[in-house]
C-alpha cells in the first residue's frame, strides 16, 4: 500500500506540476493601426498557430485613430508594439525608454498624390499651396522632406499651408487640400477605386526620393531587455512572427481572409485586404528581421535635422533578438 500510495502521490505531483511546465509566455503586441493587412504577419502567425508552436500566448490589439502605441506600452498595456521609427524616436527623447528590437518593414509606402489639375508637377510647385499630412506622429517623414527642401510648413509666403488630414481620400476629394498623404497599400488604393491613378496624379514616393524614414518596426522597453527570460520571449516571438509574414507573402488570398476573420469591426474587405497584402508585400522582407544600419542612420539624421530629436540617440535599437535568430 505504501508503494501505491508513493506512486499514486509522485503521479499526482507530476500531472499537477505540468500545466506550470506547459505555461506559455504571455506577450501583447500593440498594432500601430487598424487591424488590416499592415499587419497580416503577426496575425497570420496567430491565426496559423505559430506563436503557439514557440510556446507563447500573444494578444493582438488593434489601433486606431485615438491610440498611440507609444503611450500603451508605457501605461504597460503592452509588451511590444508596432509602430514608425520617428515616433519611437520621439517618445524616446520624451521620456519613454523605446528600443527597436527588429524592422520587417525595409521600406516606406508613404507617398503624397496631387491631382494634375492643381498644376504640380515637381516639389517645386509646392509653395502656395495646401498639402494634407496625417499627425499623431505620422507627420515626422512630411517635416523631414520639407525642410530637406527647404520649404517653409507654416503657410508663410513662398511656403506651404499644412492641412491635418484625416486617414482617408475625402481632402483631396473634396477639395480642401491640393495634395494628400497615402499609403500604397491603403489610400493610393482608395484613389485607384475613385478613378485616379497615374495618369491624373503626380505622385511623390517617399523611398523613391530617398525621403523614406523606417516604418513598421516592433519595439520593446528598454529595461525588459535586462531580463534573458524576456528576450527569449521577444526572439521566438519575432522568429514566430517572420513565419507569418513568409506564410502570408506566400499566400496573400489566405492571409486576406485571416485578416478579414480578424477584424472584429467588420470593417475590412476582402478585396481590399487582397490589394493591401500584395502591396505590403514590396515593403517587407519576410527573410530578415534586422535593422538596416544606413537606413537607421538617415532616419536619425533627418530627423536630427527638423529638431525632431535633438540629440544622438543612444541604445534606441538592439541587435540581442535579430542574432540570435541568425
Amino acid at each position: 500500500m505504501k508503494t501505491l500510495a508513493t506512486g499514486l502521490l509522485a503521479g499526482a505531483l507530476a500531472l499537477s506540476a505540468m500545466p506550470a511546465a506547459m505555461a506559455q509566455d504571455a506577450l501583447t503586441l500593440q498594432l500601430k493601426w487598424v487591424t488590416q493587412a499592415q499587419f497580416a504577419g503577426y496575425l497570420v502567425a496567430e491565426s496559423k498557430g505559430f506563436y503557439d508552436a514557440e510556446n507563447l500566448d500573444v494578444t493582438i490589439l488593434p489601433g486606431g485613430p485615438n491610440i498611440a502605441p507609444e503611450q500603451v506600452i508605457a501605461g504597460g498595456g503592452a509588451d511590444i508594439i508596432v509602430t514608425w521609427m520617428a515616433a519611437g524616436m520621439a517618445a524616446r527623447e520624451s521620456g519613454v525608454p523605446l528600443v527597436n528590437i527588429a524592422q520587417p518593414f525595409k521600406r516606406s509606402g508613404l507617398m503624397m498624390i496631387c491631382p494634375t489639375e492643381t498644376g504640380i508637377t515637381e516639389v517645386a510647385d509646392f509653395p502656395g499651396h495646401t498639402l494634407g499630412v496625417w499627425f499623431f506622429g505620422n507627420e515626422y517623414p512630411f517635416f523631414a522632406w520639407m525642410n530637406k527642401e527647404g520649404i517653409a510648413t507654416d503657410g508663410s509666403a513662398g511656403g506651404v499651408t499644412v492641412l491635418q488630414q484625416s486617414f482617408d481620400i475625402q481632402p483631396m476629394i473634396q477639395g480642401q487640400a491640393d495634395c494628400i498623404s497615402v499609403m500604397t497599400y491603403n489610400e493610393y488604393g482608395q484613389a485607384l477605386d475613385a478613378g485616379y491613378g497615374p495618369d491624373n496624379l503626380t505622385i511623390f514616393n517617399y523611398s523613391e526620393m530617398g525621403n523614406d524614414l523606417l516604418e513598421d518596426g516592433l519595439y520593446v522597453m528598454e529595461d525588459t531587455l535586462a531580463d534573458p527570460a524576456k528576450v527569449d520571449a521577444y526572439t521566438r516571438f519575432v522568429k514566430a512572427s517572420m513565419q507569418g509574414w513568409a506564410y502570408a507573402l506566400e499566400n496573400p488570398e489566405e492571409a486576406a481572409q485571416i485578416v478579414v476573420d480578424m477584424d472584429e469591426t467588420g470593417a475590412a474587405t476582402l478585396e481590399h485586404q487582397l490589394y493591401m497584402t500584395g502591396e505590403v508585400s514590396k515593403l517587407v522582407d519576410a527573410t530578415d528581421p534586422a535593422l538596416d544600419m544606413a537606413t537607421y542612420e538617415r532616419t536619425v539624421q533627418a530627423l536630427l535635422d527638423q529638431k525632431i530629436i535633438t540629440t544622438q540617440p543612444e541604445g534606441a535599437y538592439s541587435t540581442v533578438v535579430t542574432d540570435a535568430l541568425k
